[in-house]
């Protein structure tokens, strides 16, 4: 039996604010619409940039990708985000297809392909569905051209590094590992697919929508002036949970029920509230030098994770982000970022930049977007704008980036679980691996997998 929460993890992104980013860099125009509002033009002080225009990245985000090279995709993971990521694929450009499927239980496969044979007039012949935990291997070397990726985190950074080294563009799903061995194969595959020339896109949507992006760009213009700290909340109900069945073997059970199991997903501080933690990462460009924090087990009803955290971060210049996450029922929810600088602030939660006296300089305008756009989805844009990379043949990586949010919240989890001080350099260089040794769709030992206890007993 599914618990479903009652919000959604991906449905307040679609039911924001929306932006433009076909424009150039800081100009906050699309196609001659300025995406602004508030009388910015005539009340704004003299503003210096936060970053040199061209020195930061920002994203085409057409309704479509442009035709080009037809390709074919491979999809990894066939449950919930892997079907959603084939379809946003789809969606994002003419000439694309999807040729061969994986995972490891074939009811998830049979779904997929029966979904996209109804839906999208694409058969998926036989010999190219393939099941067990080598699946991916044999999606990766059926001929495809790019991989989709969304098998539960723990498996991603191996599944990417196959990718990397048969020369596959790859989606990867955030987030992109669960502990410090994990994030270090993926910095290796990053690097090799650079040195390849491949585009790598990760499931961070925020980079993709268009009221974030267009936020980014005010920010670099210096609107807030220099960033002096941060808060980021994911609070919401419960997620999802399956209790066991007895025709259930160890393993079975806990991929099923993966999203409660901190060596699957690396706890929901990494699964979920990464998203948030990335926006400042992202919109600072700085990495946490250490992480103490707190968290707990309060209400959870299967796996071995918390339900609850508070971190706070220094960042590299001394900036402090607090970090604050829950999935409890009847508590008051929160999905959103703020962030402050000498001059105003700017929240996610209205898409406005207020001065230190609270009046709003700018406000993003979701009605002039609307009028401009036809495609507002964030989870297809990424795809849009990955595919255009790939056929313009100008390589574009994401996960090394991704990973440094993904280190942070990292480094959140294991503060609250242990009680110390966790530093980027020490959390980095830790042989720390979640990957259990005997890993086989079968029996595993039970009595390994328990709720972490920070701090010592009371002589």
């Amino acid at each position: 039996m599914e618990n479903k929460q009652n919000l959604s993890r991906r449905s307040f992104i679609k039911s924001s604010a929306l932006l433009s980013a076909l424009g150039t860099v800081g100009t906050g125009t699309v196609a001659g619409i300025a995406l602004t509002s508030c009388g910015e033009a005539n009340n704004a002080p003299t503003i210096t940039p936060l970053k040199a225009e061209g020195t930061y990245y920002i994203p085409q985000l057409p309704d479509l990708a442009t035709d080009g090279k037809p390709l074919k995709a491979g999809v990894i993971g066939c449950g919930g985000r892997g079907s959603g990521a084939a379809f946003n694929f789809l969606n994002a450009s003419n000439g694309v297809t999807i040729t061969a499927l994986g995972d490891v239980f074939e009811e998830r496969i049979t779904k997929l392909k029966e979904r996209l044979k109804k839906d999208k007039s694409i058969e998926i012949p036989a010999e190219n569905c393939f099941v067990g935990l080598d699946a991916y291997q044999k999606v990766i070397d059926s001929g495809v051209d790019v991989v989709l990726i969304a098998t539960p985190p723990v498996f991603r950074p191996i599944h990417f590094k196959y990718a990397v080294e048969k020369g596959k563009h790859s989606f990867l799903e955030k987030p992109i590992c669960v502990d410090a061995t994990g994030y270090r194969t993926i910095m290796a595959s990053t690097k090799q697919a650079e040195a390849k020339g491949l585009s790598v896109i990760t499931g961070t949507q925020r980079h993709h929508h268009r009221a974030y992006v267009e936020s980014y760009k005010k920010v670099m213009e210096g609107l807030i002036g220099e960033i002096t700290g941060g808060t980021v909340y994911w609070n919401q109900n419960m997620l999802w949970f399956r209790n066991r069945e007895k025709a259930w073997n160890d393993c079975e059970y806990m991929i099923k029920d993966w999203v409660n199991w901190k060596w699957l997903s690396g706890d929901h501080i990494v699964e979920q509230h990464v998203h948030n933690i990335d926006v400042f990462t992202w919109f600072s460009g700085l990495k946490p030098v250490k992480a103490v924090g707190f968290g707990s087990r309060q209400r959870r009803l299967t796996g071995d994770q918390y339900d609850n955290f508070s971190i706070d971060f220094t960042m590299e210049n001394g900036v402090h982000l607090h970090s604050m996450c829950r999935q409890i029922d009847g508590c008051a929810t929160n999905v959103s970022e703020f962030i402050q600088g000498t001059k105003g602030s700017w929240d996610s939660k209205t898409m406005e930049i207020k001065d230190l006296a609270g009046t709003v300089l700018w406000k993003y305008n979701k009605e002039e977007a609307k009028a401009a756009y036809k495609q507002h989805d964030p989870y297809t844009l990424e795809h849009v704008n990955w595919i255009n990379h790939i056929r313009a043949n100008k390589p574009l990586i994401q996960s090394g980036e991704t990973a440094v949010s993904n280190m942070a919240a990292i480094m959140g989890r294991e503060s609250a679980y242990t009680g110390a001080e966790i530093t980027w350099d020490a959390m980095t260089a830790a042989p720390q691996n979640y990957t259990p040794a005997d890993l086989t769709l079968g029996k595993m030992d039970m009595s390994t997998f328990t709720v972490a206890v920070p701090g010592k007993p009371k002589a």
